[in-house]
């Protein structure tokens, strides 16, 4: 059991205080966006100041323990901490054949790996899961057809009416989604622009108090990425807040665009992300509309309903659970692989048969396969991310 030091991601989109306050830093005014804590060659965390994809690479049946090690080949997952002070793009992970190929088309392109243009960093698909630390707003999934013609029938401006034809299309809904957000997604920039502002101006004329919540970041995200056509597509898919202990799951192809909060995020060790809009970054449309799953769902909000509480992800490749922690009682881990916790809140003691190990708020440790059973006890709140 070890402590490692993770990296920040000081992306645009990231709050100036969540994470440095977690770390116990002083804010330096400049955005962080998330807490890197893995072994992605992108930024591994550092044990002992080694590279943690370097020490797993040369001890896989030590750390990941020979299953693991046999399967994946590498920490299967990537965990983080999720700062969003703005809104961050239109985008959907593509499953696991999308990334192969994806992979393998850039690289035979002759594109590389750090280019701006790339869509495809690695190989792997990008399922995740995101439970709330603050409250967390976020798009995700399309809502029902009939909701969204609703929505947008209340928008009453002939620069939409072409939308709403799309929408009243007599086809499968999935269908019909799928064409409208094509349609959205193809216009050129004065088309986009002019579709935008008109959506805008609209959404602030006695909106519908179903759609309220929808409306008034429809005007939040136009001020941050004015005229961008994101800010319509994200008027398609559902408005959810989850409160500190929510989670949902995000599984390949579910478009998405989390808005505003503090959150753990995990997910398959991957930085495949395809964009539609809402960011400087690289867009590429074509990709997206591949990818995009545009079935309607109702997103299953899970809360943690116990102090050791293991949320649902159906993948092979990491599970999240939240531990409270108090001095009445103990949490005793079995782990099967390489395990990483986090002590959001309080302090925590891992414990095992040779050492003890104690984690303040913002640190973070390593357990690897080898580390064998361990005892978490303290007070506060531990996150601990583990093989699926």
């Amino acid at each position: 059991m070890n402590k490692i030091k993770c990296v920040v991601q000081d992306y645009a989109w990231g709050k100036a205080d969540a994470i440095p306050e977690l770390l116990g830093n002083v804010p330096s005014g400049k955005p962080q966006a998330e807490l890197w804590m893995g072994a992605h060659p992108k930024a591994p965390s550092l044990l002992n100041g080694r590279p943690l994809d370097e020490l797993i690479a040369a001890n896989p049946v030590d750390l990941l323990g020979s299953a693991v090690a046999d399967r994946f080949g590498q920490l299967p997952y990537l965990f983080k901490v999720l700062a969003a002070g703005q809104p961050l793009s239109i985008q959907a992970h593509p499953s696991l054949d999308q990334a192969v190929a994806g992979y393998d088309k850039e690289n035979a392109e002759g594109i590389d790996l750090g280019a701006a243009d790339r869509t495809y960093r690695d190989a792997n698909h990008k399922p995740e899961l995101i439970c709330a630390l603050t409250p967390f707003v976020a798009k995700c999934g399309f809502r029902s057809l009939g909701l969204t013609r609703q929505l947008f029938s209340g928008l009453d401006h002939l620069t939409v009416e072409p939308l709403r034809e799309l929408l009243a299309r007599d086809s499968p809904d999935s269908e019909v989604l799928a064409g409208v957000l094509a349609w959205l997604l193809r216009l050129n920039a004065g088309e986009a622009t002019e579709l935008v502002e008109s959506v805008v101006r609209a959404a602030a004329v006695d909106p519908d108090p179903r759609f309220a919540p929808d409306l008034e970041w429809t005007n939040k995200i136009n001020d941050f990425f004015p005229g961008d056509i994101g800010v319509v597509v994200a008027l398609l898919l559902n408005h959810i807040v989850l409160e500190p202990g929510q989670a949902v799951f995000l599984a390949a192809g579910n478009l998405h665009v989390y808005l505003q909060g503090v959150g753990m995020e995990l997910m398959a060790n991957s930085d495949n992300v395809v964009r539609g809009g809402l960011t400087p970054k690289h867009i590429d449309v074509e990709e997206l509309l591949r990818v995009v799953d545009c079935t309607p769902i109702d997103p299953p909000i899970q809360q943690a309903e116990s102090p050791a509480h293991q949320f649902d992800s159906p993948v092979p490749e990491f599970s999240l659970t939240r531990l409270l922690l108090d001095p009445s009682t103990e949490h005793a881990v079995e782990p099967t692989s390489a395990e990483i916790l986090i002590a959001t809140d309080g302090v925590a003691t891992l414990s095992n048969q040779t050492q003890m190990l104690s984690l303040n708020r913002g640190e973070v440790a390593f357990i690897g396969a080898n580390d064998g059973p361990y005892k978490v006890t303290g007070r506060g709140t531990v996150f601990r991310a583990a093989v699926g």
